[in-house]
């Protein structure tokens, strides 16, 4: 058996031998029509491990016939970069697959940008982080970005007949039999990464005894015995970071206990104690606010006891502070209302500040009519006396619009609406 692992001979050698990702490498989606016109454009293509990056890559150099190297951005070195623009000034173009792509450093970015300003060099950057939150915008923009899936059970299924049938690359020279519960197991424990059900199946063929008649039998108890236990899907720098911790705040906002708990779950099992602190402090000003206004002050100090104790037992303080915000009452009124007064000054909808207003602390300010007629309001009983604060464009203007869903703001709602008939008297 050849000593290079069955995954990497079995990568596809041309644009029609991927599997999956048919929303690019399928007929007449973007990907097949670059190939066929033989105008490539740089790309990132990012997704979880073993979804096809480096197989697309390959399949379009094969495709194509151009040259075709690799590279990574961490290990690889500038000299290395200048070996590829070497070959690429004298051949005329070089297809460059640069793994990790997020990970490159500025002095190396400063030698590619010239290559792909030119076409010399077509870039296909892998990653598994979402390149718009991680790679450098210099780069971002000189590429198209496409998102690569997990692939299907049954896409799976049949990379992995392939493998078997496969006498060139794969195991068909031998004597292979695979029950289709095998062939299954191996293909839904994988998490829809091609890679691993591949190295699956040559392990259970490398390590399973030929029976009497010579077949090598890999049954169900042999998949299991192949394939680990599915890991958790869950990267701190990767896409399904950021899809995790939506579904935990939208859990939380949605008062679902239980969904957040289970989110809350997985990105303690990732360890993020992190992204877990930031985002419950964002949920407890953003979703539930004024509705209950001492719980940003207890999560603060959940996470800061968290931090101080922690994992595993941080995740008790943790759980206290996710239960006590799912079933808050919810009030988003006070930032809606920042945000509505921020959109009007970037519309142009503004004005002056009001002369009684203006600062009148420095030599010839009340001679200019800054400040004067202003009213203190400590000098009234009431504390609150009537004059007009908005500039005379907007004056009439309200964007605090109080919801009533917790007692506090309930309280605060009667007095703004006093206030609000007292102004339009």
């Amino acid at each position: 058996m050849s000593e290079k692992p069955l995954a990497f001979r079995m990568r596809p050698r041309t644009i029609n031998e991927i599997i999956g990702q048919k929303h690019l490498v399928g007929e007449g989606k973007i990907i097949n029509r670059m190939v066929k016109a033989r105008q490539l454009s740089s790309m990132i293509l990012y997704g979880p491990p073993g979804v096809g990056k480096t197989s697309i890559a390959s399949a379009i150099a094969g495709s194509t016939r151009y040259a075709f190297r690799t590279l990574n951005a961490v290990t690889n070195n500038k000299k290395d970069l200048e070996v590829v623009f070497a070959e690429a000034k004298m051949s005329g173009k070089v297809i460059l697959l640069l793994d990790e792509v997020h990970r490159l450093d500025k002095g190396k970015q400063d030698l590619l940008l010239p290559h792909l300003e030119n076409g010399s060099v077509v870039l296909i950057g892998a990653t598994t982080s979402n390149p718009y939150h991680a790679i450098n915008p210099a780069i971002r923009s000189r590429c198209q970005i496409f998102e690569l899936n997990p692939l299907e059970t049954e896409e799976l299924k049949e990379a992995l007949i392939h493998a078997v049938r496969d006498e060139e690359r794969g195991l068909g020279k031998y004597n292979l039999v695979i029950t289709d519960e095998a062939l299954t197991h191996l293909a839904t424990m994988s998490g829809g990464d091609v890679r691993s059900s591949l190295n699956a199946l040559e392990l259970a063929a490398i390590s399973t005894e030929p029976n009497k008649e010579g077949q090598i039998y890999i049954d169900l108890a042999t998949a299991e015995e192949c394939i680990q236990k599915k890991s958790f899907s869950h990267d701190k720098d990767g896409d399904g970071h950021y899809d995790v911790l939506s579904g935990f705040q939208k859990s939380i906002r949605g008062s679902d206990v239980n969904a957040a708990l289970h989110y809350l779950g997985r990105l303690i099992e990732a360890g993020d104690l992190q992204s877990i602190s930031r985002r419950l402090l964002v949920i407890a000003y953003e979703d539930i606010g004024l509705a209950n206004p001492q719980a940003g002050a207890r999560t603060l100090a959940a996470i800061e006891t968290a931090e101080r104790i922690g994992f595993p037992e941080a995740r008790i303080p943790l759980a206290n502070a996710v239960i006590e915000l799912c079933l808050s009452p919810k009030s988003n009124s006070a930032y809606k209302a920042l945000d509505a007064a921020i959109a009007d000054i970037r519309a142009g909808n503004s004005g002056e500040v009001p002369d009684h207003l203006k600062d009148a602390h420095y030599k010839g300010a009340k001679e200019l009519g800054r400040g004067i007629e202003y009213l203190y309001p400590h000098d009234f009983e009431s504390g609150w006396v009537q004059q007009q604060y908005l500039p005379n464009k907007i004056k009439n203007k309200v964007y605090y619009e109080p919801k009533k869903t917790g007692k506090f703001e309930q309280a605060l709602a009667v007095v703004y609406e006093k206030l609000l008939k007292a102004v339009k008297k």
